[in-house]
Formats: C-alpha cells, sequence, structure tokens
C-alpha cells in the first residue's frame, strides 16, 4: 500500500524544485539540501499549499545534527516528519509525536547487521534503505523487521521504481523530476 496514495515522494534540494511542487497533486515532499536560516519559510509555505514536508536533518547547514536540533526542527519549525540516520534524531522525533524515518546505507553486510541493531533501539516509523536499486534487500529488510520502507538513491527509471515498489517498498523517494510526473498522484 503506497504511503498516503503516493508511490513516489518528491525530494526537492533546490527552491525551483519546490515551487514546482507547491501546485501538484503530491502530500508529502521531502526537502534535501536546506539551511537552518530558510526551514521556517519553507515549511510554511508547503503548508499554506496543504503541503506537508518531511525534512532531511542531516542535509541542513548551519544546524547540528543532534536530539537538541530535532527537538528544534519539531517544536519550531513544525514539519511532518524527520528523516536521518542518527538514531538519537529519531528517538526525539518520535517523542515529539512526528513522523521519524530511519535513514540507512546499506553498503555490505556489516552495515546491514549494524543497522538491524540500530533499528530495534530506534523504533523508526519507517525505514528508508539506500541505495533503492536492491529489490532482495527491501524485502529482507521488510521481512526482518516489519517496518514500511521507502526506497532511496539511485532511482533513476520507472523501472527502478517498479522494482523497488514490487519488493515492498511502500514509497520511493528521488530528486528525478521525470519519476515526479510520472507518478504524480
Amino acid at each position: 500500500m503506497p504511503f498516503h496514495n503516493q508511490q513516489i515522494l518528491p525530494a526537492v534540494r533546490k527552491m525551483k524544485d519546490l515551487e514546482k511542487l507547491i501546485s501538484s497533486s503530491y502530500e508529502y515532499l521531502v526537502l534535501l539540501d536546506s539551511h537552518v536560516s530558510q526551514l521556517k519559510s519553507i515549511v510554511d509555505l508547503a503548508k499554506a499549499h496543504h503541503k506537508k514536508m518531511l525534512l532531511h536533518a542531516d542535509l541542513i547547514e548551519g544546524l547540528k545534527n543532534d536530539e537538541y536540533a530535532a527537538e528544534f526542527l519539531c517544536q519550531m519549525i513544525g514539519p511532518a516528519g524527520l528523516i536521518s540516520t542518527r538514531a538519537n534524531v529519531i528517538i526525539k522525533t518520535k517523542q515529539n509525536g512526528l513522523l521519524a524515518i530511519q535513514r540507512l546505507f546499506l553498503l555490505d553486510t556489516n552495515a546491514l547487521e549494524k543497522s538491524y541493531t540500530l533499528l530495534e533501539r530506534t523504533k523508526p516509523d519507517y525505514i528508508e534503505v539506500l541505495p533503492g536499486v536492491m529489490p532482495h534487500i527491501i524485502r529482507e529488510v521488510h521481512e526482518r523487521t516489519g517496518i514500511s520502507i521507502f526506497a532511496g538513491g539511485l532511482i533513476r527509471t520507472v523501472q527502478d521504481v517498479e522494482n523497488a515498489v514490487a519488493a515492498g517498498a511502500t514509497a520511493v523517494t528521488t530528486s528525478r523530476s521525470e519519476l515526479w510526473k510520472h507518478y504524480a498522484p
């Protein structure tokens, strides 16, 4: 089942991309690269257009990626959720009642096994698996954890999206605008 009827979670890096998506039918958007001074206005703009922003906490310039930053983001900026590789950020996000998405870079078997231990501790709402072009790993992580998966990273084609979804991904995060257009709800 897709994430809130979205098979694609558009991930934006530039304001011009956000401006395009503001008038789209997508409800949830992901903000990748940003600066702390821009966050409130970006999230407020999204809310004014009935969009829900997922902030990538690790990619915010001018803000340390720790539990204090997560508290600030949750309480002062007010996104729909946070994405992070950091356990303390995920835990603090959950404590604040926002969507907590644990991002995992699965480079090898050791990273995968360490990730399972981390997930037992953080119990995120969703897991973002990177790279997202490994259907068998998406399936394994979902089966082993029971947590819904977002596939991200190196997703370049419609076939990549279809493979990830067929393997059990709830949604695919991508910064490729051609895929946003193809899958627009």
